[in-house]
């Protein structure tokens, strides 16, 4: 083969590597696969069946169109080793030499090259100082060899980059050696004829294209898991700051209440009671195990509870009425949502005003949202006061804060005067569904 299509054949061939790295990681269970540097045998051979499919597929379109730049066999086997350890290594190169096995050569002896070279790449995997070494294993060697020598790399991290390349160089070299002594045959693919001496310049492609080809895969798989690892470590970020807003709504929500039972103890100790009642039923909701989203019909039993309370404080200048539509019982919303809005507007609104007072609940769906209404016709907010009623009051912060937590922009939280007195504030939320949910997800609904 001439130098010029030796060249073109070797850049097609690193391509190649990269689109089906690429491909190796689109399947649903390849990012608990990359993620994982401890994984069980089950865990191996699926890893094994990745690579094996993936990789064996280049030796597949060799055979059948004669399309020499897609055997990447032996890389793959390579950084099977390397990325899942001796057993998937192994395995994986036993897969991918299936199609030139059993193909019209009878390659019989591609089989224990890239087993071999796959336990290889387990081997140099164990040997590192650290699993994540593996991954730093550049396509631009050179330069990592140039930041080493000048004393930018730590030893250990030197020298093993260093047994990397000369891995991949040994490997290379094995397969070329057998590639030559047995093409003849036709037991095993090679990139030279036999019938010529290659010109060193040859030689220099194959080694440099192998060598940068593992290089790029990890490269490639190694910037997909870093993203994977930020969205990870995102979503425990936000999940930590929702539990902790959680947290600060509970013992907001018990100190009011104990408050209402200390003033209550004094004045009617049978009513104080009632109030402990309902105040321990609050509590093993509270302390039951919570999740960001619950049914609406499990927020409004809690809000139930809470307006028991109330009404035991308030009497007859406490009234509630609900419009809940049926069909968005099952409907999700965030824990603990309704009941800051509801004792603000029982403290702002109805306690202060002069006789009794009524609270009116509903909820709807409207083109595929669930919205929620609190109404009260209380005292009222000030036109003036109105935008700053979210930074006055634990409750409504916070209520606004896991909002915009759970759901970014895609929310509505508005207070608004309503006519006549008092004040209605609207929540409007995507409408997701506990039938759609599955392993703590919820799916979006269709439009109403």
């Amino acid at each position: 083969m001439a130098t010029t299509d030796l060249l073109v054949t070797h850049l097609v061939r690193i391509a190649v590597l990269a689109s089906m790295a690429s491909i190796a990681l689109r399947p649903n269970f390849a990012k608990r696969l990359f993620l994982r540097e401890r994984r069980t045998i089950r865990q191996r051979f699926e890893l094994a069946a990745l690579f094996g499919v993936v990789f064996a597929g280049g030796s597949l379109v060799r055979i059948v169109l004669g399309y020499r730049a897609a055997e990447v066999g032996m890389e793959g086997a390579f950084v099977s080793g390397l990325v899942g350890g001796y057993v998937p290594g192994a395995v994986a190169g036993a897969l991918i030499s299936l199609p030139s096995v059993f193909g019209p050569q009878t390659e019989w002896v591609t089989l224990p090259l890239l087993v071999g070279v796959g336990a290889l790449g387990g081997l140099m995997r164990s040997l590192a100082p650290d699993p994540e070494e593996v991954w730093q294993f550049s396509p631009f060697f050179m330069f990592s060899l140039v930041a080493w020598a000048r004393g930018k790399l730590r030893h250990s991290q030197g020298a093993y980059q260093c047994m990397l390349l000369v891995a991949c160089l040994g490997a290379e070299f094995l397969r070329t050696e057998l590639g030559l002594m047995f093409q003849r045959q036709g037991l095993l693919f090679a990139f030279f004829d036999d019938s010529a001496s290659p010109h060193s310049l040859a030689w220099l492609l194959v080694y440099a294209a192998t060598v940068v080809g593992v290089g790029l895969t990890l490269k490639v798989w190694n910037n997909t898991r870093n993203e994977w690892k930020i969205e990870n470590q995102q979503r425990l970020l936000t999940e930590a700051r929702l539990l902790n807003l959680t947290r600060q709504m509970n013992p907001h929500f018990l100190f009011n209440t104990l408050n209402s039972v200390a003033s209550l103890i004094r004045t009617d100790p049978n009513q104080a009671r009632q109030v402990v009642y309902r105040l321990s039923a609050i509590l093993r909701t509270l302390l039951r195990k919570q999740e960001a989203l619950v049914p609406l019909r499990e927020e409004l039993s809690f809000i139930d509870d809470y307006l028991q309370i109330e009404l035991v404080r308030f009497g007859s200048r406490l009234q509630i009425e609900k419009d809940i539509d049926d069909n968005v019982a099952d409907a999700l919303v965030p824990s603990m949502i309704l009941q800051p809005i509801v004792e603000n507007s029982i403290k702002h609104g109805i306690g202060p005003k002069l006789g009794s007072g009524t609270i009116r609940l509903s909820g709807s769906l409207r083109f595929g949202r669930l919205q929620i209404e609190i109404e009260d016709d209380g005292v009222g907010i000030p036109l003036d006061e109105m935008p700053s009623v979210f930074r006055k009051g634990i409750g409504v912060s916070n209520v606004r804060e896991r909002l915009n937590v759970l759901f970014g922009n895609d929310f509505q939280f508005l207070f608004e005067p309503r006519e006549g007195g008092g004040v209605r504030v609207r929540i409007q939320i995507p409408a997701l569904f506990e039938s759609s949910r599955a392993g703590g997800r919820a799916v979006e609904a269709g439009a109403a």
